[in-house]
């Protein structure tokens, strides 16, 4: 008898977030539609928290891949993309959950829409407030909007109440048509973490697909970065490095210059208001702007993982 076909793969990457993964698994669980047939991945990148003894203990039908070193974003997401059945892959990070109907919801969205590449639901924080989760694609255009503190009315997407086209989004909760993903090679692996959707999402359109925000579906994003410098320096330098990768490889050299000296400047900008104004985190801002001018030094996220 041949095998069931899977109309959706969840596809989960965890790095050391064995709570936030038992929510995330608990959540697909309670909210996945019925007479929808699927399967649940989830790959643990050598995670030292207990997260892969967890996923065995939760039962179901939960398939677990085990890197033995921390790998990128990029590669991880591509790895599930290319072990799934599935017609539409939902790439979740460890710290995501979904809300009722969401999966439906996205599903329904993308079977209507034969050129839609991907969808992203509404993300919400830790306190259920909504966030921006969709943008217009980089450039020199929108580093200029950043710059004269404009970006929030011209470069955010994921507004309104209707389905709408979208130029990329976060790759939080995302469901990607597996097809279209397999056409352009999945992931670049090249982008360790950040800008990684948004050059899938580039290549995507590029090779005639869209993505889409549908606002009617929502994820709770439990984005756990920290404002302490010491913490949270890796993840600066490494979102400056891969969106002058990004730049780079879309746009050009100058074009890469000129994002990075007008980033900068925005970022500088709210240090200098951030040193009068009391709480708010003024040292950080500045390390984004001397990474978003300089995105070559320091030690990044990779940099962190590969040295072990």
């Amino acid at each position: 008898m041949a095998p069931l076909a899977v109309d959706i793969s969840y596809c989960v990457v965890n790095t050391n977030g064995r709570e936030f993964l038992r929510a995330c698994l608990a959540a697909i669980e309670a909210t996945h539609p019925v007479g929808v047939e699927r399967e649940i991945l989830v790959l643990d990148n050598a995670s030292t928290d207990g997260s892969a003894a967890a996923v065995r203990t939760f039962g179901g039908d939960v398939e677990l891949i085990e890197r033995e070193r921390p790998t990128g974003k990029a590669e991880n997401d591509s790895l599930l993309m290319e072990r799934a059945k599935g017609t539409f892959c939902l790439l979740l990070n460890e710290d995501s959950e979904l809300r009722p109907g969401t999966t439906a919801v996205l599903l329904a969205a993308l079977e209507n829409d034969p050129g839609a590449g991907a969808a992203t639901p509404q993300l919400l924080d830790a306190n259920g407030a909504p966030y921006p989760c969709a943008w217009r694609f980089p450039g020199v255009g929108t580093a200029l909007a950043g710059a004269l503190f404009l970006h929030r009315w011209t470069t955010v997407q994921s507004t309104g109440r209707q389905t709408r086209r979208v130029d990329w989004a976060q790759s939080s909760a995302l469901m990607v048509r597996r097809e279209a993903a397999a056409q352009i090679g999945f992931m670049d692996p090249d982008f360790f973490v950040y800008y990684d959707e948004c050059d899938f999402a580039k290549r995507l359109a590029k090779a005639g697909r869209h993505e889409l925000f549908v606002p009617a579906a929502a994820a709770v994003h439990h984005n756990q970065l920290s404002n302490d410098l010491a913490d949270g320096l890796p993840r600066i330098v490494e979102f400056h490095r891969n969106r002058d990768l990004y730049m780079r490889k879309h746009h050009g050299r100058v074009a890469a210059l000129a994002v990075r000296v007008l980033t900068a400047w925005s970022y500088a900008a709210r240090a200098l208001a951030a040193s009068v104004i009391p709480g708010q985190p003024a040292e950080i801002y500045r390390a984004h702007a001397r990474q978003a001018l300089f995105p070559a030094r320091g030690a990044g996220i990779r940099d962190r993982a590969e040295a072990g």
